[in-house]
């Protein structure tokens, strides 16, 4: 496999034969650990028959996943890992915001079967409580994956400045941003089979991203009260 060179578009990198396989695997477990929760609820759905779903040994199925639940979030956590890749590719001159503004919507053009998904997946989190403890350890890793980017591209920019606090704050911020986007546009729909497209989804998210590249914070009264 050729090493990628600096600058290179995640999408540009092709992966191994062994890599593509496990990929697929994982895709096959996950896409079914979706389809099975959305018919008939997180709750009764088993392990077991997701691996039947997908045709695989249930062995496979935990060489991927350590439970149900994290398989079904597990859409919504190849598009954080998609939008950290796309960042660390994008150009050195580039601000962080500006950055994250563009990996973001680099992965909002695609409109794949992983934003669809993660469309899904967000509607079972709505009404799923059981999804909630996953939930927090799937955001947690995602706001971790893309503070540490962001520490590498600030000390690759500056390495005698230290970032502090920066990273986690951006990361999380811009984490966020896209939940609050996202829980909007679902909040406006009662079809569950409906899916934003990109170009809604595009301007939406870069009106939010802009709001937070410019400062969240508002002036008050003219005058203070007496």
């Amino acid at each position: 496999m050729s090493q990628p060179q600096a600058g290179d578009s995640p999408s540009a990198q092709v992966p191994g034969r062994r890599e593509r396989k496990k990929q697929a695997t994982r895709t096959a477990l996950r896409e079914a650990a979706l389809r099975l929760a959305v018919r008939h609820g997180v709750k009764n759905v088993t392990v077991e028959q997701i691996a039947a779903e997908a045709d695989l040994a249930l062995r496979t199925f935990f060489n991927h996943f350590s439970s149900k639940e994290e398989a079904v979030l597990a859409a919504a956590a190849a598009g954080a890992e998609a939008l950290v890749e796309e960042f660390r590719a994008r150009p050195p001159h580039e601000s962080v915001l500006r950055a994250v503004r563009e990996a973001v919507l680099v992965v909002v053009d695609r409109d794949d079967a992983v934003g669809r998904d993660h469309i899904r997946v967000l509607r079972l989190m709505q009404h799923t409580p059981a999804l909630l403890p996953q939930q927090m350890a799937v955001l947690i890793a995602q706001e971790r994956a893309l503070a540490d980017a962001i520490a590498e591209r600030l000390a690759a920019a500056d390495p005698a400045d230290p970032p502090g606090v920066y990273p986690q704050l951006c990361a999380t911020a811009t984490l966020a941003t896209l939940r609050v986007v996202l829980s909007r546009w679902l909040s406006r729909t009662s079809d569950t089979d409906e899916i934003p497209t990109s170009a809604t989804l595009r301007e939406e998210v870069d009106e939010a991203l802009s709001h937070l590249a410019a400062g969240l914070d508002r002036p008050g009264t003219q005058d203070p009260p007496h």
